[in-house]
C-alpha cells in the first residue's frame, strides 16, 4: 500500500494581480509574484506594495500563499535599497522571498529576519550537500536546478529536511538553469537581471561573405530549420506519482507572463491530478482528458525534460510545431441569473453566434454549448460580441459560475 506523507504544493504564476486571484481559485495552493525590483522578469505586470498588499489578501482568504521572486544576479549598485524592499514585503505578509544572489540572501537574512528565504532555480542546486550548506544559512527552502534527474531528486530527499521545488510545467531554458548571455550580446538586454529577449527562441541561418562583399547562404536557399535552440515546453502531468512519491514539497508552473487562460487551465489540471493520486494512490488512473486540456492552451510540444535522462533532439523544436493548440480563450463570466439561465460575459476575444464554445471552471467542471442568443449592455439583439473587453448576456445551457472562462476552436 502507498502512504503519501504529504500533499505537494501547487505552485502557480502570477504576473499581474487578475493571475494571482485566477490561479488561487483554479487551484493553487501558492503563488509567485515578482515586485518592483530584483525580478528577472521586467515584463511581467510586477506588482507594487499595494497590489501585494490586496493579492495577499486574496491569498489569506482562500488559505493560500504569496511569494515573491527576487531572483536577479546583482552587479555593483544593484542591491541598493534591498533591505528596505525586503522589509516592507516582510511587514505586509509575504510568505516567502525567492532569491538567487547571495548578496541578496545575506541582505534579506540580517536586514529583515523574520522574512523565509527560498532559494531560486537561478542558483543551480544540484546536490544535497549544497541544499545542506543553505539550510545551514538558514533558507528553508531550495527550488532544484532543472537539471536534476527524478533520481537524485530521490537522493536529494534522502539525505536533507530543507522543502524541495520543482519545475513541473512551462518553457525550459535552453541555458544551464538560465544561466546565459546570448540576449546580453544579441540585444544587450542581461537575462540574469531581468531583460532576456529569448535570443535562443530566434531564427539563425549560416552565411558566408564573398569578394563583393555579398552575403550568401551556405545552407543553400532557405533553411530547412527554423530554429536552432528553441527547447520543447515541459510536462510532468503523466508523472505526478513519481514526484510525489519522491518526496518533493513544492510543484511549480513556469509562467509568470502567461494569459489568464493559460494559468487557470494548467493549474486547473495539476490541481485535478495531483488530488486524485493524493486521495486513493493504489486505485490511481491517469486522465487522458487533463493532457487534453493541457492542449487547449498556447504552448509547444511537451516533454519532460531532465527528469528521465538528458534530454535529445525530440525535447528542441527545429521547424513548425508538430502539434499546435487550437482553442482560443473568448471570454470571462461575471454573473449569472438562475432564474433567466442568462450569463453576464466579459468578452476577450472575438466571438458571436452559431459559435461552438466551452466553459470551463474550478473543479475542472465543463459546458459545451452552441451559441444560440446574445445581448449587449443596452439588452439589444447582437450577433457577435466583436470589441475588446465588451459586456454581453447570453443564454447558457446549464448553469456556470462567476469566474468560469470560454473558450472556442480556432
Amino acid at each position: 500500500m502507498r502512504t503519501i506523507t504529504k500533499k505537494p504544493e501547487v505552485l502557480a504564476p502570477a504576473g499581474t494581480l487578475e493571475k494571482l486571484k485566477t490561479a488561487i481559485r483554479y487551484g493553487a495552493d501558492a503563488v509567485y509574484i515578482g515586485g518592483n525590483e530584483f525580478s528577472l522578469r521586467r515584463r511581467a505586470g510586477n506588482f507594487t506594495i499595494d497590489e501585494m498588499k490586496e493579492g495577499i489578501a486574496f491569498a489569506k482568504a482562500h488559505n493560500a500563499k504569496v511569494y515573491v521572486a527576487a531572483n536577479m544576479v546583482t552587479h555593483e549598485h544593484d542591491a541598493k535599497g534591498a533591505g528596505e524592499f525586503f522589509r516592507s514585503i516582510r511587514d505586509i505578509g509575504i510568505d516567502a522571498v525567492i532569491v538567487s544572489d547571495p548578496a541578496l540572501i545575506e541582505i534579506c537574512a540580517t536586514e529583515a529576519e523574520g522574512l523565509p528565504i527560498h532559494l531560486s532555480t537561478q542558483a543551480s542546486a544540484t546536490n544535497y550537500e549544497t541544499l545542506n550548506f543553505w539550510k545551514e544559512e538558514g533558507l528553508e527552502r531550495v527550488v532544484l536546478a532543472r537539471e536534476v534527474g527524478m533520481d537524485e531528486i530521490r537522493e536529494i530527499r534522502e539525505n536533507t529536511d530543507v522543502e524541495l521545488e520543482v519545475f513541473i510545467h512551462g518553457a525550459m531554458c535552453i541555458s544551464y538553469s538560465g544561466r546565459c548571455v546570448l540576449s546580453n550580446h544579441m540585444s544587450m538586454r542581461d537575462a540574469n537581471r531581468g531583460g532576456c529577449s529569448q535570443s535562443c527562441r530566434w531564427k539563425y541561418d549560416l552565411f558566408e561573405v564573398d569578394s563583393l562583399n555579398e552575403r550568401q547562404s551556405l545552407l543553400g536557399g532557405e533553411p530547412t530549420e527554423d530554429f536552432s535552440m528553441s527547447a520543447v515546453d515541459m510536462s510532468m502531468i503523466h508523472h505526478i506519482p513519481d514526484l510525489v512519491e519522491a518526496g518533493v514539497d513544492s510543484l511549480k508552473i513556469e509562467g509568470r507572463m502567461k494569459s489568464i487562460h493559460y494559468v487557470s487551465t494548467v493549474s486547473n489540471v495539476y490541481r485535478q491530478a495531483i488530488d486524485t493520486y493524493c486521495k486513493d494512490p493504489d486505485n490511481y488512473q491517469f486522465d487522458p482528458a487533463w493532457e487534453d486540456e493541457l492542449w487547449k492552451v498556447a504552448q509547444r510540444e511537451l516533454a519532460t525534460g531532465f527528469y528521465y535522462g538528458t534530454p535529445d533532439e525530440e525535447q528542441q523544436l527545429f521547424g513548425k510545431r508538430r502539434k499546435i493548440p487550437v482553442h482560443r480563450f473568448i471570454g470571462q463570466v461575471l454573473d449569472y441569473d438562475e432564474e433567466t439561465g442568462i450569463a453576464t460575459i466579459e468578452q476577450r476575444n472575438n466571438f458571436g453566434i452559431g459559435d461552438e464554445i466551452e466553459f470551463y471552471g474550478p473543479g475542472f467542471t465543463h459546458l459545451h454549448q452552441k451559441v444560440e442568443q446574445m445581448w449587449d449592455e443596452k439588452g439589444e439583439p447582437i450577433d457577435r460580441a466583436p470589441h475588446p473587453m465588451m459586456i454581453i448576456k447570453m443564454k447558457v445551457d446549464a448553469p456556470v459560475k462567476k469566474y468560469d472562462m470560454m473558450r472556442k476552436k480556432r
